[in-house]
């Protein structure tokens, strides 16, 4: 299938980026995004409405006379977003939503990981402030984590446990339950897994950047940056990937009935090279989309709709020759309330091709672009090589001007060591 009409579901900067990588295909379909920001608004059409309305996507869709869905966010698919498009016979980007527990529900994806013998940390449900004696047997350091969707923002990991019992009882008042992990040593990296029920295909590992402030301390955010391809992870420690987690979970969800999407696969790389899974999610990751889909070129379109579509193992990833850092660049207040409603304006003079501004929590209105908050976009840098790369990224973020504008300044510090 060659699509004509694509809608892309989300707001982020991972959807832009994905309208990107889409139009860059010789094929270059109509783009829709639902609801999108400024940069979707710039590369196609975008709609007002929830992505995680099922009712208002499938009208959408018929109205709109879409040929391939591409779902970003976790939202709609723990919704069942695709299940409902797939029963009425869309070809989608995204698993449904028995599928998508794997995100949506902690405690399941670690109960599948136990079946299929996959290394990941030893965990326990808490379900009472009567079992807060457990924190004694998996810390310090501890690692708590809520079960369900959180934005990315749903782990503490820390050495206090007054901070530990904090996280705790905060997590069991929001959502009645909480994982406790023990903690896993070592590097972190991640890596894209496409899929459908005949094939896999895993694209350049990336590394996030989780924390807020540089030396990678503070809180945990949605991400602050990211770089791809990871020196990290070495064609040894990927053949480790693949033998011990790619490929008994490509064989369970082809037993539980097929899974069409993305799934993130979070690493943990131990000084011997051996890899442990952090978390899987069951959609492309933000901020390591806007780094990896530059280095796909043409090809991501290609790549969607065999994924989509089933036929995934007639294609094959492209060779990658180039490498890709992105910064974000968030609001005042991130990654607590923060400020919106700023002027945001990007100065493309003497801007290079390879420099790429891609916009998240970015709206338009009629006085031009104001900034709705959170993460407002990131800059992109592709080039020969990674420090390259990081350099480019860095020389261009005063080039994108708001009001309480702040980034990390050691994205890519494991690159210059």
């Amino acid at each position: 299938m060659t699509p004509e009409s694509v809608l892309i579901l989300g707001s982020g900067g991972r959807e832009h980026a994905l309208a990107l990588g889409i139009q860059s295909s010789p094929s270059t379909p109509a783009i829709h995004a639902l609801p999108g920001n400024a940069g979707t608004a710039q590369v196609g059409t975008n709609h007002e409405g929830r992505a995680d309305d099922a009712e208002h996507v499938l009208n959408l869709v018929g109205e709109l006379g879409i040929d391939l869905v591409v779902i970003g966010p976790e939202a709609p698919l723990a919704a069942g977003i695709a299940d409902e498009l797939r029963e009425s016979g869309y070809h989608v980007f995204g698993p449904g939503a028995e599928m998508a527990r794997l995100e949506a529900d902690k405690s399941f994806a670690n109960e599948v990981m136990a079946n299929l013998g996959i290394p990941t940390a030893r965990s326990l449900m808490l379900t009472s402030e009567d079992e807060l004696g457990a924190l004694g047997d998996f810390g310090p350091p501890w690692v708590i984590k809520r079960c369900g969707l959180a934005a990315g923002k749903g782990v503490t990991v820390t050495p206090d446990a007054d901070e530990a019992e904090a996280a705790v009882l905060e997590a069991l008042e929001l959502d009645g339950n909480v994982l406790l992990e023990s903690f896993l040593s070592g590097r972190e990296a991640s890596i894209f897994c496409l899929m459908d029920e005949h094939a896999y295909r895993l694209l350049p590992a990336s590394q996030d950047h989780k924390r807020a402030y540089d030396g990678d301390s503070g809180p945990n955010t949605g991400g602050m940056g990211a770089y791809a391809p990871a020196p990290l992870v070495t064609s040894d420690v990927l053949e480790r990937v693949e033998d011990l987690i790619v490929k008994p979970m490509h064989a369970w969800t082809v037993a539980k009935g097929g899974y069409r999407g993305c799934l993130y696969i979070g690493l943990m790389i131990d000084d011997d090279g051996l890899p442990s899974v952090v978390e899987f999610n069951a959609r492309f990751g933000d901020p390591e989309t806007q780094a990896v889909v530059p280095l796909l070129g043409e090809h991501l379109l290609d790549l969607l709709v065999g994924t989509a579509c089933g036929t995934l193992e007639q294609l094959e990833v492209p060779r990658i020759t180039k490498a890709a850092v992105t910064v974000v660049l968030a609001s005042e207040g991130y990654p607590g309330p923060s400020s919106v409603g700023h002027g945001f304006l990007v100065d493309q003079s003497e801007m290079i091709e390879d420099v790429v501004v891609h916009l998240a929590g970015v709206r338009i209105n009629s006085a031009g672009m104001l900034t709705s908050g959170g993460r407002v976009c990131s800059v992109t840098a592709i080039a020969n090589d990674l420090p390259r790369a990081r350099s480019l990224a860095y020389a261009n973020i005063s080039r994108v001007k708001f009001n309480g504008s702040w980034n990390r300044s050691d994205i890519g510090w494991q690159i210059l060591i």
